[in-house]
């Protein structure tokens, strides 16, 4: 019984599951590299911003107007110009979406270039935040080091204090009657002398 409940339980589950993943359009969608069309609107919008392209339509006008005014067996267009016209319509109607198309991308790379400032700016400022505290911590423990003038004071007064209690050893030799000589005196005198 438990087989059969779990092997219905299965099949609800894949049921289920079909028909509550959506199917795909069934029109025909034409498929293109989105980045492709991006480099090829830019390059375009790029190129209407140029003089050249100035140059080249204000010729192309000129020569359109003319023909269309001088011309009497070539008239195409005559005077409201109205296929010209059109041809600017459609001119725009293509240019500006894709200088929109041209900003967004520029946009996008000016995104990603700042943020990667913004992490290069926080990585720059952790590394000189810890370059400061490891130089405090140096300055520190330079001020801690012993210097050469404070080892030669402390030598000083342990070299005097050596001397005098030195001294004062062999006076007490002497006072307790002894001849003066100790065992090892030699090596005290020479100790005293290299001091």
């Amino acid at each position: 019984m438990s087989d059969f409940r779990s092997a219905a339980d299965k099949a609800a589950s894949n049921a289920r599951q079909r028909l509550e993943t959506p199917v795909g359009s069934r029109w025909f969608r034409i498929q293109f590299d989105v980045e492709a069309v991006g480099r090829i609107g830019e390059t375009f919008a790029r190129f209407l911003g140029t003089g050249r392209y100035l140059a080249m339509q204000t010729v192309f006008v000129i020569v359109w107007v003319l023909l269309n005014i001088f011309a009497y067996t070539v008239r195409w267009d005559p005077y409201p110009f109205i296929l010209l016209n059109l041809a600017f319509s459609t001119q725009a109607a293509y240019a500006a979406p894709l200088i929109l198309l041209a900003q967004n991308r520029q946009e996008n790379r000016d995104r990603v270039a700042l943020e990667e400032d913004r992490v290069r700016a926080a990585q720059t400022k952790a590394d000189t935040e810890f370059l400061a505290r490891e130089l405090a911590a140096l300055r520190i423990a330079i001020g801690e080091v012993t210097t050469r003038d404070y080892l030669r004071r402390e030598l000083d007064e342990l070299r005097a204090l050596l001397i005098e209690r030195t001294a004062n050893s062999g006076e007490n030799v002497k006072l307790s009657g002894g001849s003066g000589k100790r065992s090892g005196s030699g090596k005290s005198r020479r100790a005293d002398q290299e001091l």
